[in-house]
């Protein structure tokens, strides 16, 4: 492999000859071995955007002459493209507030502007990292604008995917509208409920977590670009803030507006961890719904088996023809880790001092891991799992003639201390709640019809 030889502020580095990174990226390479993932693609293309919107602001406003401009402004749009995405080496945990990505970014855009130009790589008197590409520019601010610009990128995708299996609960909350089942308290017999209600349930639980995720995505709207070091917008033009915001907002299509304080934007993450505990939220809605469907499907002899769940793949190695919740329970695991990652965020949150929070990457990852898990498994889990459920109505026409929890339905009748007496004697006897107060007088048949119809079961008589 051959070599060229880059400067930088520390010294001389040596640089594979075909990189376009350059001597602050190969430090860096060296420097942060933490997970062995790249940055995500989010990051990388909402970095560019940004170096694409301030070199089309600063060539506006006469801060950078045209020629340069151009080419950075086309190096950037070949990286959009999908070129050189292999040239962006700093992981996505790495130093504080983002600088080693900040400047992996300035250098590639850099080394192939230059080749735009006719120049060699490293060739950086004539277009700099610094000077050029990061003109107006800080790492403190361009990361937590990219920071909110890749998450809302990854939002929008996880809003797409959580809509179409809240489409599918609604669709089987249609299909088992009028499938009894028995209601369960403290994980004991409670009042007939349908489970149409239950699934109809899970659709209005996860819209309201949705409306949660969009309110929190309006928040990171706002951001902090422009405020350069501190917040003070230092080295930038007049007027730079809002029309390299404008570029930015026209590039990614989001509707990003500047910041009402860019002190704030530079020093909290409220926005980010607000966001963070959407989805903290949302996966507990899930994670719930993940667990009452593994329960009405455990048996199929010994379980509840009140719903009949479709077969993704072979339930066991050993034991043919079981079939398990597997998709149900790889949703429970992907809730735990947006938990855990919620965690992570909350304390990156509180750990910025005084102008500025440097733990800017750690919570970038989190969010970025945590919607990634969502915005792909969510539509998989609604096309294999919610789709092809059954329900077992044989299994809950059963439970319900055997429930001896009906007789809450005759306390009007009968009194509580007497229906009391009928439940124990249904569970010592094995006969049915209609069997003993028939064969006890208690109530005539058309009463008890009327007590046990469906309407008034269901509350609706």
């Amino acid at each position: 492999m051959s070599f060229r030889i880059d400067k930088d502020s520390l010294g001389e580095v040596k640089v594979p000859s075909d990189a376009y990174y350059g001597p602050f990226s190969s430090r860096a390479k060296d420097q942060y071995k933490v997970t062995g993932q790249k940055a995500h693609v989010n990051l990388v293309r909402a970095y560019v955007m940004i170096k694409r919107s301030a070199a089309l602001a600063n060539k506006e406003l006469k801060a950078l002459d045209e020629e340069r401009a151009d080419a950075i402004v086309k190096a950037c749009n070949e990286i959009l493209a999908g070129k050189l995405l292999d040239q962006f080496i700093v992981e996505a945990i790495n130093s504080g507030a983002g600088t080693a990505f900040n400047m992996n970014s300035n250098e590639v855009i850099a080394n192939r502007a230059l080749e735009i130009l006719g120049k060699q790589k490293g060739q950086y008197e004539f277009l700099s990292p610094n000077d050029h590409v990061n003109m107006s520019q800080s790492s403190n601010d361009t990361f937590p604008t990219a920071m909110h610009v890749a998450i809302l990128l990854n939002m929008e995708e996880t809003n797409a995917s959580l809509t179409v299996l809240i489409d599918s609960l609604r669709r089987k909350a249609q299909e088992f509208q009028n499938a009894i089942k028995i209601g369960r308290t403290h994980l004991m017999d409670a009042i007939p409920v349908t489970l149409g209600a239950e699934f109809e349930e899970y659709v209005y639980s996860l819209e309201r977590a949705q409306k949660r995720m969009l309110e929190a995505m309006d928040g990171l709207c706002s951001v902090g670009l422009g405020g350069t070091a501190v917040g003070t917008g230092a080295n930038t033009p007049k007027g730079y803030r809002e029309l390299a915001i404008k570029h930015l907002s026209e590039i990614s299509k989001l509707k990003l507006r500047p910041s009402e304080n860019m002190f704030y934007s530079l020093q909290s993450k409220f926005d980010v961890a607000n966001c963070s505990s959407a989805l903290r939220n949302l996966a507990v809605e899930l994670t719930k719904m993940a667990n009452d469907l593994r329960l009405m499907a455990c048996g199929p002899v010994a379980g509840f088996a009140e719903i009949l769940i479709p077969a993704v793949h072979a339930g066991s190695s050993i034991m043919p023809g079981k079939v398990n919740p597997s998709l149900a329970e790889c949703l429970n695991m992907i809730c735990f880790n947006v938990m855990g990652n919620d965690v992570a965020v909350a304390m990156a949150a509180q750990a910025g001092q005084f102008e500025l929070n440097v733990m800017l990457p750690g919570m970038l990852k989190c969010m970025l891991d945590s919607t990634d898990m969502l915005k792909n498994f969510l539509p998989v889990f609604a096309a294999n799992m919610i789709d092809g459920l059954k329900a077992n109505r044989e299994r809950l026409e059963s439970y319900i003639e055997k429930s001896p929890v009906l007789v809450t339905l005759l306390n009007p009748y009968i009194g509580y201390l007497k229906a009391a007496e009928i439940y124990k004697e249904a569970l010592k006897t094995d006969k049915t709640i209609r069997e003993l107060v028939l064969s006890k007088g208690l109530m005539t048949k058309e009463q008890l019809d009327a007590a046990l119809s469906k309407e008034n079961i269901l509350g609706t008589g």
